[in-house]
C-alpha cells in the first residue's frame, strides 16, 4: 500500500461518520475537530502529510513484532493507530514548521496494543524526528515498571537488522551514536531526574503512576526542545488520587470544549484520545465494546471478552475489573459505597440564577490529619434534584507534607479555590463559621439549621448559634441507627446523579472514596474511610450530616421553599 499521500485522519473520520465504525462519544468529537480542521483551517497550524506520515512509514518498514504469534512479522499498523500517529505528527506551525501537539494521551482498554505503539514512536522519536542529541525517556514510578515499553523497544531493534546494526542495546540504554541519542527507562527510585534534557518522554499506564513529581520534573524538562513529545498511555484506574484523575479530567475538558465550543479549556498543544464505553450499562452490548477497544478481534481477543463478561454477569465481584480494564470505566476499589459512575455528576449550577431562599448546613471538623469541610445543601421548587456548595480547609503547615507524603493534590485543588488553608498545624472552627456567613451574603441564602457531629467544639457551636439562632445547631449522632436510612436515601439520589456539587473534584474524590461499614444482621449502614489511611471521606460526611436534618424536617424545609 502507498503511504505516501494517504490522510487516514479523514479516512478514519468517514467511517465513523458513516456508522462503519463504533467509537466512544469524545473519539468522534476529536476526530470531527481534526477533519475540520484539516479541511478548513483556520489557525496558525496546517496538516503536512508528509510529516504526518513519515513515523507510519517508518514504523511498518523497519520493526517487527518480537513475541506472540506475529512475532518476526512486520509491525502493520491499524487505521485506528495510523489516524492517531498522523494526528500526533501531522499539525504544524505554518510558519516555523514545529509541531501542534507536544503532548498526547492514549486512554484505551487493555491488550489493544498501547505499549506497542509507545515503543514504535519512541524508536522513531530516537531515530527519525531530526533531532540531535535526543533524550528519550519511558518512565514509571519503579524503574522496572518503566522498562515495559523501552524493553519492547529493545527487542523490537534485535528483530530489525537496520536497527540493529545503527543501535547499540546496553544494559540500560539504547544508543544512537551517529546523532548522539538516547533512551532509557527512568524511575523515581533513579539515582537522579536532575539535569536532563528530555525530547521525548512516555508515560505507560499513568494510572499506576504514584509520584506526581517525575511526571512534573520530566515535562518541565523539556521546555528548552523545539518540539518535544509527552506521550501518556494508559487503561483506566481504581486509585481515584493519584496523577491520572487530574489527566483523565483535563483530557475530557479539552475534548468536550470542542463540542461546546468554550474557551474555558483550550489547549492547542494537547491531543487526547479517549476510547471509553460511553454508560456503564454498555458493558453487556457486544455492538458497543469497540469504544474502549479499537482493537477488538484484530489485536485484543474477541471470544476471550465474551468468556469474561459472561462470567462477570454470573460473578458481580468481577464486574469492576472488567469494567475498569476492558471497557475503560472509571471504578473505585471493591469496598467503595459508590461507583464512580454514579458519583460523577458534571452538571453546573449558578445560585444567584436558581436563588433558594433556604439551605440547610452540613459540617464535619477536623483533627490534625483530616480535611474540615462544610456544605449548604438547598433545593428548589419543582426540582427534586439536591444542590450543594461545598468548601474545605486544610491547616497551612500540613499542606506541603500532605501533598507529598499522600500524593493528593490539595495545592492544586488550593489555586482553584475548591480548598482554603487555615494558619498553623490545625483548622481554627471560625473559619467555618465565616464560611457559612459569606454564604447568606453572597446568595441570600438563609440557614435555618446545621447537622453537625455531636463531638464538634463545645464553644464553637456557641458561637455559630450566636450567629444563626439558638436553634440552629443541630448534633447528628454518628451511627447506624441514626445513619442508615439517610445515607441509603442519598444513594439513591446518587443513583440517579440527582446530587448536583457543581463537578467539585474534591467532593467527587471524597464521595468516591466512601466505603459502607455494614451491619450484617439488620442491614444497616454507614459510611467509613475504608482501609487507605490517605483517602478523605469529610465532604461526604458533612453532606450526609446536612442530609440527615433535611430527613428529620423535611416537610418543614419543603413548605420554606
Amino acid at each position: 500500500m502507498d503511504l505516501t499521500n494517504s490522510n487516514f485522519v479523514l479516512e478514519y473520520w468517514e467511517q465513523i461518520e458513516s456508522g462503519a465504525l463504533v467509537v466512544s462519544k469524545r473519539i468522534r468529537i476529536l476526530y470531527k475537530k481534526l477533519a475540520d480542521d484539516i479541511s478548513n483551517p483556520t489557525t496558525p497550524y496546517i496538516f503536512d502529510i508528509d510529516k504526518a506520515t513519515r513515523p507510519i512509514i517508518f514504523i511498518e518498514k523497519y520493526l517487527k513484532h518480537s513475541k506472540g504469534k506475529w512475532a518476526g512479522k512486520p509491525v502493520i499498523l491499524e487505521l485506528w493507530e495510523k489516524a492517531l500517529i498522523q494526528a500526533i505528527f501531522g499539525f504544524v506551525h505554518i510558519d516555523s514548521d514545529k509541531r501542534k501537539y507536544t503532548k498526547a494521551i492514549l486512554f484505551v482498554a487493555r491488550k489493544n496494543g498501547k505499549s506497542l505503539i509507545a515503543s514504535c514512536i519512541a524508536l522513531f522519536m530516537l531515530t527519525k524526528d531530526g533531532e540531535g542529541g535526543a533524550e528519550c525517556f519511558s518512565i514509571a514510578t519503579k524503574k522496572d515498571q518503566a522498562k515495559i515499553v523501552w524493553l519492547e523497544a529493545k527487542r523490537m531493534i534485535k528483530k530489525s537488522p537496520a536497527l540493529n546494526k545503527r543501535l547499540r542495546c546496553l544494559v540500560g540504554e539504547i544508543h544512537y551514536d551517529e546523532k548522539e541519542s538516547i533512551f532509557r527507562p527512568l524511575g523515581s527510585d533513579s539515582d537522579t531526574l536532575d539535569g536532563l534534557n528530555p525530547s521525548f518522554v512516555c508515560v505507560d499506564e499513568l494510572h499506576a503512576i504514584k509520584d506526581k513529581n517525575i511526571v512534573d520534573v520530566m515535562y518541565d524538562g523539556m521546555s528548552t526542545r523545539e518540539q518535544p513529545l509527552f506521550l501518556e498511555t494508559t487503561t483506566m484506574g481504581t486509585i481515584r488520587e493519584n496523577i491520572f484523575d487530574i489527566e483523565y479530567e483535563y483530557a475530557t475538558q479539552v475534548i468536550d470544549s470542542y463540542e461546546s465550543n468554550t474557551t474555558d479549556f483550550v489547549d492547542e498543544h494537547l491531543i487526547s484520545f479517549v476510547y471509553e464505553l460511553d454508560n456503564r450499562s454498555e458493558w453487556t452490548d457486544e455492538k458497543c465494546w469497540a469504544k474502549a477497544n479499537p482493537g477488538l478481534a484484530t489485536i485484543k481477543d474477541l471470544n476471550v471478552l465474551r468468556d469474561k463478561v459472561e462470567r462477570a454477569k454470573k460473578r458481580p465481584t468481577d464486574v469492576s475489573n472488567l469494567l475498569c480494564k476492558d471497557f475503560n470505566i472509571r471504578e473505585n476499589s471493591s469496598e467503595s459505597w459508590l461507583t464512580f459512575e454514579q458519583a460523577n455528576n458534571e452538571n453546573l449550577f449558578d445560585a444567584r440564577e436558581l436563588k433558594p431562599k433556604y439551605g440547610i448546613g452540613g459540617v464535619d471538623l477536623s483533627d490534625t490529619t483530616d480535611l474540615t469541610a462544610a456544605k449548604v445543601i438547598f433545593m428548589v421548587p419543582n426540582d427534586d434534584r439536591l444542590y450543594c456548595i461545598s468548601m474545605y480547609w486544610i491547616a497551612a503547615d500540613l499542606l506541603e507534607a500532605r501533598v507529598k507524603e499522600d500524593k493528593i493534590p490539595y495545592d492544586v485543588w488550593h489555586k482553584k479555590g475548591y480548598l482554603r488553608l487555615s494558619e498553623g498545624n490545625s483548622v481554627h472552627p471560625k473559619y467555618i463559621t465565616e464560611w457559612f456567613q459569606e454564604i447568606v451574603s453572597e446568595y441570600g441564602i438563609y440557614l435555618p439549621w446545621i447537622g453537625y457531629d455531636g463531638w464538634s467544639a463545645k464553644y464553637w457551636v456557641e458561637e455559630m448559634k450566636g450567629y444563626f439562632g439558638k436553634e440552629s445547631m443541630i448534633p447528628i449522632r454518628q451511627g447506624k441507627q441514626t445513619l442508615s436510612s439517610p445515607m441509603k436515601s442519598l444513594g439513591v439520589l446518587f443513583d440517579a446523579h440527582k446530587v448536583v456539587y457543581n463537578n467539585n473534584p474534591l467532593d467527587k474524590w471524597n464521595f468516591c472514596n466512601v466505603s459502607v461499614d455494614l451491619d450484617l444482621k439488620n442491614g444497616a449502614i454507614q459510611p467509613h474511610k475504608g482501609s487507605n489511611r490517605r483517602k478523605r471521606i469529610d465532604g461526604f460526611a458533612c453532606l450526609l450530616d446536612g442530609f440527615v436534618v433535611l430527613e428529620e424536617k423535611r416537610n418543614d424545609y419543603l413548605n420554606m421553599i
